[in-house]
């Protein structure tokens, strides 16, 4: 059913807008900026804003990429990547690293960024990002339409094995996730955001089932229309 209320349309048909609001409205995303090395052990550093994680034990996260991208190709290759936290002081070198260089361009380089070794990974991480995961390969899976259409797009799953947080990021046991700034893809031509100290809130889930029932009692029913 159509609601003037609503702007309404199939993907298929196009958005019928000046920019297509599907990344803006998935949105704030984080960023996958993935290190890798090749068989020969070039290095790779691309940030990816199809990013998230998707298990707690073993912790899993992963990117896809759109087009069969030097990243993917390196980690099905070695079966390993590093994930390394965007935050704002390093927003700029990220975007420099977004070009598309020939598979021998080492971005590290490009974007002025120093290497720190990994511990059980051959791929570097960038070492002045406050946090990196070590991460091997666990599924790469080439996306379907729901018309069983294969996509150009590879969704590469990884198991963290190793975690490296700058100290100076945890304070009483607890990691500071504002203090460090991280920069989250926002959609538009070029928008991003800031997560920020003035931005954080605090929401616990309901202790129990019955609990829930018995704070949504005392709500008012929202009304569907303005």
């Amino acid at each position: 059913m159509l609601d003037d209320r609503f702007h309404t349309y199939r993907p298929e048909d196009g958005h019928g807008l000046l920019h297509d609001p599907f990344n803006a409205i998935i949105a704030p995303r984080p960023i996958g900026w993935i290190a890798t090395v090749d068989t020969e052990g070039v290095p790779n550093l691309a940030p990816y804003s199809f990013f998230n994680a998707f298990n707690y034990t073993p912790p899993i996260i992963g990117f896809s990429s759109i087009g069969w991208k030097d990243t993917v190709r390196n980690a099905q290759e070695t079966g390993e990547f590093v994930w390394n936290l965007v935050t704002k002081p390093l927003v700029e070198r990220m975007n420099l690293s977004s070009a598309a260089f020939d598979r021998l361009t080492d971005e590290f380089d490009v974007a002025g960024l120093a290497k720190i070794p990994s511990c059980r990974v051959r791929p570097p991480r960038v070492e002045a990002s406050p946090v990196q995961f070590e991460c091997r390969v666990t599924q790469i899976i080439q996306l379907e339409a729901a018309s069983g259409e294969r996509l150009k797009s590879w969704l590469t799953l990884g198991e963290v094995v190793t975690i490296h947080i700058d100290r100076s990021f945890v304070g009483q046991g607890i990691y500071e996730t504002a203090a460090t700034r991280p920069v989250l893809r926002a959609g538009g031509a070029g928008w991003y955001s800031e997560v920020a100290e003035a931005s954080m809130f605090d929401l616990r889930r309901p202790s129990s089932s019955g609990a829930a029932l018995d704070e949504g009692a005392e709500l008012a029913v929202l009304p569907s229309t303005p």
